[in-house]
């Protein structure tokens, strides 16, 4: 009778060990089926946030372009009453008394207007030479000034803030 009884048992869990493992089947499936859709949502929130990179990109391009031009319209908004001025001048009699004073104005003009734009000359003579504001094309020998000293200035140059616009052309001294 014992025997009977293992034998049962025996059959009954050759019974179960297929149920058993279609159970833990199942729940393998079930368990590659959610980290599938996981894996699933994980992308679609990668690609998501890509394409909301790219738009943020062009969209920060267009506003800059968009900047630049406007500021370039504004200054040439100011530097158009000094074309008129110019272009009224040329057309007058170049040896009247009003020319001369129309140049001085005109000049005036463009003085006030790179005051506005809060543009600074970067060379004076006397100044120390310093080669990231100005470009030395010529060289003297003068014992009234020390070495490196700017002699002369050819040409202004300019700074916007920290940043040289253009760099002065000057005759410095050895």
């Amino acid at each position: 009778m014992a025997e009977e009884i293992k034998e049962n048992q025996n059959q009954d869990n050759e019974k179960k060990e297929p149920e058993v493992k279609e159970k833990k089947k199942s729940k393998k499936d079930a368990e590659i089926e959610g980290l599938k859709a996981e894996l699933e949502k994980t992308k679609d929130l990668l690609l998501r946030t890509a394409a909301e990179f790219d738009n943020f990109k062009k969209r920060t391009e267009r506003e800059r372009t968009g900047v630049a031009e406007y500021a370039k319209a504004e200054i040439i908004k100011k530097l158009l009453p000094i074309i008129d001025n110019i272009g009224r001048a040329s057309g007058a009699d170049k040896e009247s008394p009003d020319y001369i004073k129309g140049i001085e104005m005109i000049v005036k003009q463009f003085e006030a207007l790179i005051e506005t734009l809060e543009l600074s000359e970067v060379a004076s003579a006397g100044d120390t030479f310093d080669p990231n504001l100005h470009d030395a094309v010529m060289h003297i020998e003068d014992e009234n000034l020390g070495e490196n000293v700017i002699a002369e200035v050819l040409q202004q140059g300019y700074k916007f803030g920290e940043t040289v616009v253009r760099p002065a052309m000057v005759k410095v001294a050895n």
